[in-house]
């Protein structure tokens, strides 16, 4: 809900943004790396002359098998961001405007995540005014 007093009230219009700033003290960055070599045959100081011939006596080969690693990256993160999920163009000294099945995500936070909802009303010209609703601690 929406009200705009003083003179000229019943002539606004501007837009009513709702949102949430969202903010996380660490980023989590992961990433998966495959390799695989192909099989190969690798002769270590082996002698293919004289008496002695044993040219399997040191075989070197790679791995036979693919290889995974999984690494991860834990950084700090972006601090505060503000994030608008609802923009609607209002008109008039008052009105309501409601919202439902509403659904967000936050990805790559490490630690806890702190959303502080607001809503926002921004005339044609410029001006605006934004009020900020209680903390929801997210842990």
């Amino acid at each position: 809900m929406y009200s705009v007093a003083g003179p000229g009230a019943s002539d606004f219009a501007g837009t009513l943004e709702l949102g949430y700033q969202v903010g996380f003290p660490w980023s989590l960055g992961v990433g998966i790396n495959f390799s695989y070599t192909t099989p190969n045959i690798l002769l270590d100081d082996v002698s293919i002359a004289g008496p002695n011939i044993n040219p399997l006596g040191s075989v070197i080969t790679p791995n036979l098998f693919p290889g995974v690693s999984i690494s991860s990256d834990l950084g700090n993160g972006p601090g505060i961001q503000e994030v608008a999920t609802f923009s609607v163009d209002v008109e008039g000294s008052e009105g309501t405007v409601a919202v439902a099945n509403a659904h967000g995500t936050v990805t790559g936070a490490a630690g806890g995540v702190l959303l502080r909802p607001f809503a926002r009303l921004i005339s044609k010209t410029g001006d605006s005014v934004t009020t900020y609703g209680e903390p929801w601690n997210m842990n």
